[in-house]
């Protein structure tokens, strides 16, 4: 058994439905790339196995029971999401922020520890924000409120981490160097990770297996090399390409065919 599953899951906001009957399993110990065009019901999907939309169908399976019927801190014991925004409350500093990703670990008995204050300085060491530690979350660069933001999922430290877009914000070093850390997590801590991600050349390249959506449903899933063709990426994004090996990971990168008015056209 895997110790995240949906089942038979539909999901929406209000009268309207996203997701409808969709069944998958989350690999463990692996990373998991979910991928698929605008308001194909990726974050939808996401969301949904973090219990944060309550199904109108079917039940997302956590550790063999309905996650809707965990208490909350069991949850999030277990479970931690990175959401595609996220609010601070004003006036909170970097350090205070990150502290709040060890809640689920606080009991009546069992207050604030060495352990706590250990997994809060290397969350924020993990991130490169250990400098920021006294500013405020609200003086901060959108980059940098985002690597904050990583460091209180860090400090929360669940087996089973899920992103929505993890890379907003970030530039191209740092997009890299955060993906690299998630790998990282998964491959030397045993971390389960899922990651919803627009960048198909990243999700090949870190990903262990991709799930691609459309229109509410799964189209195919499995290992890179097996499911990004030319074919699959013109059907799902309606974008003409040429797939080679990437010269550095041999997986697949995806080439956009040369429009007639690119740079190299004149």
């Amino acid at each position: 058994m895997t110790r995240l599953r949906a089942e038979h899951l539909s999901l929406g906001y209000d009268d309207t439905t996203v997701v409808t009957n969709l069944s998958v399993d989350v690999l463990d110990g692996r990373i998991t790339a979910i991928v698929g065009p605008n308001a194909c019901g990726k974050s939808t999907l996401l969301r949904g196995l973090a219990r944060l939309l309550k199904p109108s169908a079917g039940q997302v399976i956590l550790d063999g029971h309905d996650i809707g019927r965990l208490h909350t801190k069991e949850v999030a014991r277990r479970l931690g999401l990175l959401p595609q925004t996220s609010i601070a409350p004003e006036g909170i500093s970097v350090a205070d922020l990150v502290s709040r990703g060890r809640f689920p670990h606080q009991r009546v008995l069992r207050q604030w520890s060495r352990d706590d204050a250990d997994a809060v300085a290397d969350a924020m060491a993990c991130v490169g924000v250990s400098e920021l530690a006294g500013r405020l979350v609200d003086e901060l660069s959108g980059g940098q409120r985002q690597r904050v933001w990583v460091a209180v999922l860090l400090a929360q430290q669940t087996p089973l981490i899920l992103l929505d877009e993890p890379t907003t914000y970030l530039d191209i070093a740092h997009q890299v160097e955060l993906l690299d850390l998630f790998a990282m997590l998964n491959r030397e801590q045993d971390r389960t990770v899922v990651a919803v991600l627009h960048d198909l050349n990243h999700a090949c390249r870190y990903a262990d297996q991709i799930i691609v959506m459309k229109s509410g449903a799964i189209v195919a899933q499995g290992n890179p090399k097996d499911v990004i063709t030319e074919h699959l990426v013109e059907d799902v994004y309606g974008l003409k390409c040429q797939i080679i090996d990437d010269p550095q990971t041999a997986t697949p990168l995806v080439i956009p065919r040369a429009s007639p008015y690119g740079a190299g056209a004149r």
